[in-house]
């Protein structure tokens, strides 16, 4: 039985999947590439994939994904005395239709540490299933470590500008929650490989809508239910003014205890205030 490809090449770089050398290994010769079948999920016949006709001369060229088709909006994400506290809704929009509905973007790495993503979804499954692979390992090591959230972090910021820098982005703004050595870590890490940590970080149209709420309301030493109140008003202001949201929310919660990731929920919501009977009155040009 031949290994599973790893997606950790060295010739290639973190986040693509390859041999471990830039040329062809024997295994790549003695056991080319050939047609495999393919057998759908939803049931219906299974097919063959010819690798040797997909490249064949006279076919256009394999390209890479010019842009995303089914996105997440915003996360909102910020520190308080005992913890950090991620949430997002769970949209997943195909251009500007509400196609999925109960998709969770926000997911648990390991004991320590949340992961939260705004952009192409299938790029976060994916990017999900590379930190699959590290767990696996550490849970395979059995010595009782994992990975750090700065340690996560890290290695996605190198992902993300690999994948850049081969002109095949992984379409996608992250947020890193977690705890290490006892106190609050949150980074970011954008679709090109730019990166950064803060008290409070927010993704999409939420960096426009919703940090400026945190500039003024937060502070690192404030309780968890202030947290919980502040990012609950943030989520709501994102809800009114982002027409790529739902009321259908998520909320991580990070400490010492461990990892919580709630069930969805809806906020109480106004839709009787003034500035709202008539949205167009105060912007010229508008119908």
């Amino acid at each position: 039985m031949l290994a599973r490809p790893p997606s950790h090449s060295p010739a290639l770089g973190p986040g693509c999947a390859g041999p471990p050398l830039a040329e062809a290994s024997s295994v790549s010769i003695q056991y080319p590439a050939q047609p495999t079948a393919q057998v759908p999920t939803c049931g219906a016949a299974s097919f063959l994939v010819d690798h040797n006709a997909v490249n064949a001369p006279g076919r256009d060229p394999s390209q890479h994904t010019q842009m995303p088709y089914v996105t997440g909006s915003s996360v909102l994400a910020l520190t308080f005395k005992d913890g950090v506290m991620l949430a997002s809704d769970t949209l997943g929009s195909y251009g500007s239709t509400k196609r999925y509905k109960s998709f969770e973007r926000i997911r648990k790495v390991n004991d320590r540490t949340v992961l939260g993503a705004s952009g192409e979804l299938s790029d976060f499954q994916y990017i999900m299933n590379l930190l699959d692979e590290l767990t696996t390992d550490d849970f395979c090591e059995d010595d009782g470590g994992m990975l750090s959230p700065r340690e996560i972090w890290s290695y996605l910021c190198r992902v993300l500008y690999n994948r850049r820098n081969k002109q095949d982005p992984l379409w996608n703004s992250l947020v890193i929650g977690g705890i290490e050595h006892g106190k609050p870590f949150l980074g970011t890490v954008g679709m090109i490989g730019t990166h950064y940590t803060d008290d409070h970080i927010a993704t999409g149209f939420g960096n426009m809508l919703a940090r400026p709420l945190f500039r003024e309301k937060h502070s690192p030493d404030m309780s968890e239910a202030d947290a919980e109140a502040l990012i609950h008003e943030a989520l709501k202001v994102c809800y009114y003014r982002d027409k790529q949201s739902i009321n259908k929310f998520q909320l991580a919660k990070i400490t010492e205890a461990g990892v919580s990731v709630s069930e969805p929920f809806a906020l109480p919501t106004r839709w009787d205030y003034k500035h709202f009977e008539n949205p167009s009155a105060n912007a010229v040009g508008t119908w």
